[in-house]
């Protein structure tokens, strides 16, 4: 017999050996553990800042693009 079918022979079928019902721990709702570990304000305020500038050159552009004409 070669080692590979020894081998099959000798493997342990993949099947856990306790079957009964599984504890589920309650979480709690809110917790300081919870709450996010970063703060993110400079970065809100930094891509407002990008959204007004992008904003207004396009409304600039689209004046100008009537002007030239």
């Amino acid at each position: 017999m070669s080692k590979i079918r020894k081998a099959k022979r000798l493997r342990q079928p993949n099947v856990p050996s306790f079957t009964g019902p599984v504890a589920i721990e309650p979480q709690s709702l809110s917790t300081a553990e919870n709450a996010p570990l970063f703060d993110y304000s400079h970065i809100k305020r930094d891509l407002t800042r990008i959204g007004i500038l992008a904003g207004s050159f396009i409304i600039i552009l689209v004046a100008l693009s009537f002007f030239i004409r």
